[in-house]
C-alpha cells in the first residue's frame, strides 16, 4: 500500500523543502511555502518497475515523417499564432490578466469550430453552465453546437470526455480551479496544478484531441503555478492588452509545431473580439506627426512586420536623481542607449528626466528599436520634430555604431505600403532595398545625431 508524505512547496516557483520556512531559498519570495500531502509512490520499487515494464521498439532517425494534423479555427489571427491551427493530440496553455478576453476568444474559437462540424467540449471550472450561455448569447453565439460542462474534478472530466465520441477540441477554463483525488491539496496549489495538467496532457496524447488550458497570471505577468507546466504542454500563448485600449495581442512564446514570437491582434468590441488585419495602421492611427520626440519604428513580430510609434520626452529634472519611466520597452536597454549617447556621441542627456512610451500599449522586445529610441530622444531634447515620412530601425552597439538587423526588406515594404517614403537604418546589403523608398544608411550613431541637430538649427532659423 502506497504511503503518503508531507512536503513543503513554494506556491511561486514550485520548489520543495523538507521543512517550513518563511522565505523560499529558490525564488526569494516570502510566505509562499505551503504544506502539502503528496503521494510518495513508495511500494513500486526497482523489482516492481522491472516486472511491470516492457521493451519498446527502437527506430532509426531517418524515415518517413507525417505532417501534424491541425484543427483550423477559422479565426485567422488565432491560427497564425498557433502555426495554422490547433494540432491534434497537443496541449496548449493560454495565459492572461483577468478580464483580458481569454474566455471570450476561446468561446468564439469553439463556436467557429463547431460550425465546421467539429466536436467541441468547453469545461468551465469558474462559471456555471448558465453563465457561459449568457456570455455566448451576448456574443451572438447562443445557437452554436458547443458542448458545455461545469466541473472541477479531473477524474470526472476525464471520464466524461472518454464516454462517447472523442472530441476534436477540449477547452479547460481554468487549470487553477481543477483538483484531483491523487493529491490532498487545495485547488490552485502547485501540486494540484501540476498533477491536473499532467493528467489532461496525457489524455490529449492518448485520444488525439487538442486540449486548451486557460491559466491565470501573477502580478509579474507570468502564468501562475510551477514553470514545469509550461514545459509539459506543446504551446504557450500569452494574451496581452491594456484596459485603457480596445485592442488585444495574442503572443506565442512556445510552440513545438510552429514559429514562436508570432502575434495575433484583436480589437475588443461589444460583440467580442474582432480580428485586426493591419495592426500597423491601428498603432499609427492617432500619431502626431509634428510632435518632437516621436519616431516610427519598423519592427518584426515573428514573421509579421509591425510599425508603431515610439514617444520620448526629455525634460529638466528638479531632483538629484533623474527619473526614468519606460512603458513597452526594456528599461535596461534604455540605460544602454543613454550611456552610448553620453559617452560616444557627446550628448548631455543623463541629467534630465526621461519618459519613454510605445504608443498603443504594444511591448517591444527586439534590439532593432535602439535607433528609433535614440532618434526620439534626440528629437525631444532639441525640440525638433523628425521627418514624418521616415521610419527607423537598427541596433546600436556599445561603440556607438549602428548595426543592420534581419528582415530589412520586409520592414521597408511594410513602411512603403503605409505611405512612408524614407527609412533610417544601418548599412544594408544588396537587394534589401525595394524600389520607391529612400533609405538613409548610417554606420555611426553620431552621424545621425549630427543630421538631426543640423535640421533642428535650420528649423530654428526659419
Amino acid at each position: 500500500m502506497a504511503r503518503t508524505k508531507t512536503s513543503y512547496v513554494c506556491q511561486a516557483c514550485g520548489s520543495t523543502s523538507t521543512q517550513w520556512q518563511g522565505r523560499c531559498e529558490s525564488c526569494g519570495e516570502w510566505n509562499t511555502i505551503v504544506e502539502e500531502i503528496v503521494d510518495s509512490g513508495v511500494g513500486a520499487g526497482p523489482k516492481s518497475a522491472m516486472a511491470g515494464g516492457r521493451p519498446i521498439e527502437l527506430l532509426p532517425l531517418s524515415g518517413e515523417t507525417e505532417t501534424a494534423a491541425r484543427v483550423e479555427s477559422g479565426i485567422a489571427e488565432l491560427d497564425r499564432v498557433t502555426g495554422g491551427g490547433f494540432v491534434k493530440g497537443s496541449a496548449v496553455l493560454v495565459g492572461g490578466d483577468p478580464g483580458i478576453g481569454k474566455s471570450t476568444l476561446l468561446l468564439q474559437a469553439a463556436a467557429a469550430l463547431a460550425d465546421r462540424g467539429r466536436r467541441i467540449v468547453y469545461v468551465s471550472g469558474e462559471e456555471a453552465v448558465a453563465q457561459v450561455r449568457l456570455r455566448a448569447q451576448r456574443l451572438g453565439l447562443g445557437d452554436k453546437p458547443v458542448l458545455l460542462a461545469s466541473e472541477t474534478n479531473v477524474e470526472i472530466i476525464l471520464a466524461t470526455l472518454q464516454n462517447g465520441p472523442a472530441p476534436d477540441l477540449v477547452i479547460i477554463d481554468s487549470i487553477q480551479t481543477l483538483w484531483t483525488d491523487r493529491v490532498e491539496s487545495a485547488p490552485g496549489t502547485v501540486t494540484q496544478v501540476r498533477t491536473s495538467a499532467q493528467a489532461l496532457t496525457r489524455f490529449a496524447k492518448k485520444s488525439g484531441a487538442a486540449v486548451v488550458l486557460v491559466g491565470h497570471v501573477t502580478k509579474d505577468g507570468q502564468i501562475a503555478g510551477p514553470r514545469v507546466v509550461e514545459h509539459m504542454v506543446d504551446a504557450v500563448l500569452y494574451f496581452e492588452g491594456d484596459s485603457s485600449h480596445t485592442f488585444r495581442i495574442l503572443r506565442g512564446v512556445k510552440n513545438r509545431y510552429g514559429a514562436t514570437d508570432e502575434i495575433g491582434v484583436f480589437e475588443m468590441s461589444t460583440l467580442g473580439l474582432r480580428e485586426v488585419a493591419n495592426p500597423s495602421a491601428l498603432f499609427l492611427d492617432q500619431r502626431d506627426k509634428d510632435a518632437a520626440g516621436s519616431a516610427v519604428f519598423a519592427g518584426m513580430e515573428g514573421t509579421r512586420p509591425v510599425l508603431c510609434e515610439i514617444q520620448a520626452l526629455v525634460a529638466p529634472s528638479p531632483l538629484g536623481t533623474p527619473r526614468r519611466a519606460v512603458v513597452g520597452w526594456d528599461s535596461s536597454r534604455l540605460s544602454m542607449v543613454l550611456a552610448v549617447l553620453e559617452t560616444r556621441c557627446g550628448v548631455r542627456i543623463g541629467a534630465n528626466d526621461i519618459y519613454l512610451n510605445v504608443a498603443g500599449g504594444l511591448k517591444i522586445n527586439e534590439p532593432a528599436a535602439d535607433l528609433a529610441v535614440a532618434a526620439a530622444l534626440i528629437s525631444s531634447l532639441m525640440g525638433s520634430p523628425l521627418p514624418s515620412s521616415n521610419v527607423y530601425f537598427g541596433e546600436i552597439s556599445l561603440a556607438g555604431g549602428v548595426r543592420p538587423v534581419a528582415h530589412a526588406a520586409m520592414r521597408l515594404r511594410e513602411a512603403q505600403k503605409l505611405g512612408f517614403q524614407g527609412a533610417v537604418t544601418g548599412r544594408l546589403g544588396k537587394g534589401d532595398v525595394p524600389s520607391g523608398i529612400v533609405v538613409g544608411e548610417y554606420a555611426e550613431l553620431a552621424e545621425l545625431i549630427g543630421k538631426i541637430a543640423a535640421r533642428a538649427q535650420r528649423q530654428a532659423a526659419e
